[in-house]
Formats: structure tokens, sequence, C-alpha cells
């Protein structure tokens, strides 16, 4: 019998919030249509996601969503408390899959403060209508909020032995944990070059996710979408100068 077809529906043009699931879908090798990506013709686009979302009878707040047969199902974490026993990305036991849980949820916390940081006042303004609160929020966030995630993500990893943040296997959330770094080096990288010494075993949980064959094989592919100024993860370098020389 054929493995499921999932189908992804998330802006096309961005990594965002759905990038999350598709690391889990690529690493397990899963079947999926990343449906707004595709043309018209092939009963895709925007308009195709839109189209489902004002039609289910529980509607989607906004993308992602993922729908497996007759199941849809939103918001990241969500997503991948259904996925990750399906993919084997979770362990079998209650235990484990709410702790996994319990790390995504604080996962979505940290992107929504990273998201802030360029669009502290409302989404509905431009960043550049809000340049200097961006500035004040993003000091804050570098200062404050970055050693705190990060700090408590390094902890759990460091008492579960170092290499995976729920010991054993690799879960969906060491994925997503690969994609904050990855993302926060995007839109801080003086930030996150000055903090790496303070994370060691996250950084080390980085470069093994990135060596994963069906992750390798994905990030050099077009189906990678490349961080831009439009997603969750954005670089302004005036967020993030350059550390003074030292005279």
């Amino acid at each position: 019998m054929n493995a499921p077809t999932y189908e992804l529906y998330y802006w096309p043009g961005i990594q965002g919030r759905g990038e999350f699931v598709r690391l889990a879908l690529e690493d397990a090798g899963a079947p999926y249509v990343d449906v707004a990506r595709l043309p018209a013709a092939k009963h895709g686009g925007v308009a195709a996601m839109q189209k489902l979302m004002k039609s289910h009878a529980l509607e989607p707040f906004a993308p992602p969503f993922l729908r497996s047969g007759d199941v849809v199902i939103a918001q990241v974490a969500n997503i991948l408390f259904y996925l990750g026993p399906r993919l084997g990305l979770v362990p079998d036991d209650e235990a484990s899959r709410l702790g996994a849980h319990q790390l995504q949820l604080t996962i979505t916390d940290l992107v929504a403060e990273v998201h802030d940081t360029h669009h502290p006042i409302s989404i509905e303004l431009y960043y550049e209508d809000q340049k200097p609160e961006a500035l004040r929020r993003s000091q804050a966030f570098l200062a404050e909020r970055i050693p705190k995630f990060l700090g408590y993500f390094e902890r759990v990893l460091d008492r579960h032995g170092g290499r995976h943040l729920l010991g054993g296997a690799m879960s969906y959330v060491d994925l997503s944990m690969f994609q904050v770094i990855e993302g926060l080096r995007y839109a801080f990288p003086h930030a996150m070059a000055a903090f790496a010494p303070r994370i060691p075993k996250l950084v080390a949980l980085h470069d093994r996710v990135a060596e994963r064959p069906r992750i390798a094989a994905y990030l050099a592919s077009d189906r990678r979408i490349p961080f831009n100024e439009d997603g969750v993860f954005r670089h302004y370098p005036e967020l993030d100068p350059a550390p003074s020389k030292r005279r």
C-alpha cells in the first residue's frame, strides 16, 4: 500500500512557519505536495489555499495547515504533533510525545518573538514604518530573550545526553531547532556568532541535522526557498550591527 501524500498549504515565496513542517516531511522522505507553489492549472496557487481555508468547517486561522485525507490540521506545533508518530519522528510513549509538543510550543513562542523584532507595532505596517521601535525591540531580544530561550534549550539538550532534545533518536523538535539556529544566523549573524560559544551543544545538533542525507539533499535543492525579507527570519543590518573593533 502506498504511503499517503500529504498536502501542505503555505505561502509560496517564503520559508516562514511552513518550513518547520517541510523539514519533518523531507527528513522522513514522506510524499507531499506544497500546494500553493503549484500552478493554478494543477489546482494549486494561493487561491486554492484560500478556498480550502474558507470551505473547511473548522477554518484555519492562517497558514500553514496540512491536509491528510479528510483531516485538516492547522498550527505548526499541532501539525507536528500529528505527523510525529506517523513519520517516526517522536518516540512511541505518551510522555515523550507530550514532551516534544511542549518543546515545539516553546519554539513557537520564540518564533513569534523573532517576528516581533521587525514588526513590533503592527503586522499591518511595513518595517520601514516602525524602524526605531524595531531597533529597540531587537536590542532587547538579543540581550535578554536569545539567552533565555537558547540557554533553556541548551540545558534540555545537555540533560538528555547532548545529542537530541528528547534523548534517543532524532525527533521533529531537533529538526525545528535546526531551523531556529539557521534563521537566527541569517537574521542576526553578528549576535549569533558572539553567542555561539555559550550554546555548543545546540550548534553541534544543528550541524548533525544539516548532515542528515535527506536534509542535506533538501537544502541543496530548489525545494528549499532561500531566506528573504518577507519571511519570519529577516536580515536588516541596522538591527544587528557588527561589534566595535577593540582598540
